[in-house]
Parts: C-alpha cells; structure tokens; sequence
C-alpha cells in the first residue's frame, strides 16, 4: 500500500459498498482479522480486504495509510480485545494475574493475527490505556517508579512472549499440532532409564505437561518473584 492517506473529516465513505455497509476503520480492520484467522497472514492485502468488503481496494486508503498502518491497528485491536470489562480490584496480584491471562486468551483466540502482531508496539488508544493500567496497578501496590517500570516490562513481556508461542503452535496445521503433542508420549515415552533416567522418571507428567499451556504457571512464578521485591510488611526492598 502506498503512502497516501485521506485526511480524517474527508475519510467517511457516503455511499454503502456492493455489500450494503458503509465502510469505517472498525468494519476494515474486524474485516482483516477474520481473514488472517481463516487465510493467515497472506490475506492481509488490500485486493483481499476490498474483495471481503465489497469495496474498490483503493477505498481503504482513506484510513490506512499503508499495510503496516492496518496491521498496527489489528495489534491494537486485540489488546482492546483483551482490556474489554476489566476493571481492577485493588488486590495487585489479582489484577495482574487477570490481565496476563486475559491477553494470552486474546491472542489465542486469533493465533494468525498474534503471530503477525504480538511483538509490534502500537502507541495507539488501547495499548496506551493497557500501559496506564499497568503501571497504574503497581505504583499503588507501592513499587517506586522505577521497579514499576522493570516489573512492567517483565511482565508483558513474558504475557506476549507466551502468547505468540502458544499462538504459534496453534497456527500449526491440525495434523502438525496433533504430531508434535504424540512425540511427548511416543518418543519421549519410550527412552531408556539407563540413558535418559530423568525423562524416564518423569514420562507420564512430562506429557501431560506438555500438552498445555505453561503461561499460567510462569506467571504465577513471576507474581511471587515480584512480591518479594515490594517494600515495606507485603516484600522485601532491594
């Protein structure tokens, strides 16, 4: 897509597409989203998306600017997706462990699109309000501005860096996501105690491990790692 993009008051189009919709910023990017889920990231083009819309591809332009202006705001999207109702409860911890988990089941509910967005920064409506929040959680826990910010930073980092892993196994195509989780128990299953002890010893758990998730326990590891650092009764200082 070429940079070029209609100012915002010239943007509303006055006539509905060859579908009956009258397009907006919202329809095109709840649009792309539905096409990366059922096509992956090839889909998100403006042939693609104006086909989808019933719509001239060039309509689009007058509210992205280019792809990477779409795929910004579909990042966007899914963390707005992810703050939808919550609202914190003045126990850290909890809300925290909220907003962690709610990011992962975002970005697992759109895999394609958490592969193509989970590690780009947006600086846009949602992402903004998400950052406050957080920030907003840990200041008054009592974390000084500083360990804020790291405790910030680990935080959402391991909550995206989750997400796009998981997002990735289930991006795989049906087949490969049932073949990797049989290896756990078919290859791993069978290893020898003489050479493999470990493995051996632990065969049945490590495979029903496996098969899941490991975000939610990080994150509780991280919780307790955090709380040691809170000064004053509830932590330590350091």
């Amino acid at each position: 897509m070429a940079e070029r993009v209609v100012p915002e008051r010239q943007r509303r189009r006055r006539r509905p597409t060859r579908q009956g919709v009258v397009l907006s910023r919202q329809l095109i990017v709840d649009t792309a989203l539905r096409l990366v889920a059922q096509h992956g990231a090839e889909a998100l083009t403006v042939r693609r998306l104006g086909a989808a819309l019933g719509a001239d591809p060039s309509a689009i332009y007058r509210y992205f600017r280019n792809t990477d202006d779409l795929l910004l705001a579909l990042a966007d999207e899914l963390i707005g997706r992810a703050q939808h109702g919550w609202r914190p409860t003045g126990d850290w911890r909890a809300d925290l462990r909220e907003i962690g988990l709610r990011i992962h089941r975002a970005y697992q509910a759109h895999p394609q699109a958490a592969l193509l967005a989970a590690h780009r920064t947006t600086g846009r409506t949602h992402e903004t309000r998400a950052v406050e929040a957080i920030l907003g959680v840990l200041r008054r826990a009592g974390f000084p501005a500083p360990e804020a910010v790291r405790v910030y930073h680990a935080f959402v980092d391991q909550s995206l860096g989750f997400a796009a892993l998981d997002a990735a196994a289930l991006a795989l195509p049906t087949a490969a996501q049932a073949a990797d989780r049989e290896v756990w128990q078919a290859d791993y299953g069978r290893l020898p105690a003489d050479t493999h002890p470990h493995i051996a010893a632990t065969a049945p758990q490590l495979a029903a491990e496996m098969r899941r998730s490991g975000y939610p326990y990080a994150l509780e590891l991280l919780l307790e790692a955090v709380a040691a650092r809170l000064p004053g009764p509830a932590g330590r200082a350091d």
